[in-house]
């Protein structure tokens, strides 16, 4: 199904991606111009999060409806500030770790939790466990009344075969500290919705992409480099973050008490070794396989959340068609891959 956002090819430049990245659809738009009241965005900095508070600011404005948007992190790179002030969000520098600094954030009725730690979790799991645990009891503290979408991550699920998806009622199976901690999160935004009435929903994404990130980004550098594929986890679903980002802004109408689950994933599990094969056709590189497929995945079905979004998602191939082009182009890239391939659930 095509998107009614896509643009010719290519997307030229970083300004052209993040445009397209923080574009609201008329859903969101309509969603925003039914929600009252402020946004902070915990975790502004992240992969996810500048495009995310940019489609806020821009689905407020086409809605015309008078909101703050407040991004909220560490801000280790400046940059990030002055990007996200100079499209209409006010950037709040500080440690969310500190419980003072979660209690000096501004009132606002609508939350978005987008803070955690994945990588680098292996040797450092208390930090892990601390962020992933401890910083959900904190935001649930400042903000009982707010709605709230957090999100989460389909390592809750752990792998299944590879002929189905997970969904929202499948019983989680976390493998490793990094998921198992993930769940830990779940589980103190589920503790306060039932404590405090906080109407909530809890985001399992996987996974999102775009041309500077993203499972598809790894294995065309890969290709492009003459690299080996290793397709031991030989399938998986990915989405635009375009889609990704609309969709979990979508669901701060549908939050609920106890916590409703989202899955926010692709529409199409994909086999590793044909989208391969498919990127060494675009890129013209010949394709090194290594490995065998194993029998399940990490694979999530993100129907419910699309639905309710009215969700349009841009598909498999034109994302493969950007990203090999970015790749030949030698777009810059966040440095920061997904590895979707560990199955130990070691990060």
């Amino acid at each position: 199904m095509s998107h009614p956002n896509t643009p010719a090819l290519p997307i030229a430049d970083i300004a052209a991606l993040e445009a397209n990245l923080s574009e609201p659809t008329p859903h969101l738009v309509e969603v925003f111009s039914r929600l009252r009241g402020d946004i902070v965005i915990m975790g502004a900095a992240g992969k996810m999060g500048p495009t995310l508070a940019r489609m806020a600011r821009r689905a407020s404005d086409l809605a015309q409806t008078p909101r703050r948007i407040f991004g909220v992190a560490r801000f280790s790179d400046p940059s990030v500030i002055q990007k996200l002030e100079s499209s209409g969000v006010e950037a709040i520098r500080g440690n969310l770790l500190d419980a003072s600094f979660v209690e000096s954030l501004p009132d606002a009725p609508l939350v978005v939790y987008a803070a955690g730690m994945k990588f680098g979790a292996t040797g450092n799991e208390p930090l892990t466990w601390a962020t992933n645990t401890y910083l959900p009891a904190l935001v649930c503290r400042r903000y009982p009344t707010s709605r709230i979408v957090a999100f989460s991550t389909g390592n809750v699920y752990g792998v299944v075969p590879a002929n189905r998806l997970s969904i929202e009622s499948d019983a989680p199976n976390p493998v490793g500290e990094y998921a198992m901690s993930c769940l830990g999160r779940e589980r103190m935004f589920q503790h306060f919705a039932q404590a405090n009435g906080t109407t909530i929903a809890l985001l399992r994404l996987n996974y999102a992409t775009e041309l500077r990130y993203g499972v598809i980004v790894d294995l065309a550098r890969k290709i492009w480099a003459g690299a080996p594929v290793d397709v031991t986890m030989g399938y998986a679903n990915v989405i635009w973050q375009t889609d990704a980002n609309a969709i979990s802004l979508s669901m701060l109408e549908h939050t609920a008490s106890p916590a409703a689950i989202y899955n926010i994933a692709g529409p199409e599990a994909f086999r590793v070794r044909d989208v391969c094969k498919r990127l060494g056709e675009l890129l013209d590189r010949p394709v090194t396989i290594s490995g065998v497929e194993a029998p399940d995945a990490l694979l999530s079905n993100g129907r419910r959340a699309a639905d309710l979004a009215a969700a349009t998602t841009i598909s498999l191939e034109q994302i493969m068609v950007w990203t090999a082009d970015w790749v030949r182009r030698d777009g810059p890239t966040l440095g920061k891959p997904t590895h979707f391939e560990v199955r130990s659930g070691r990060f």
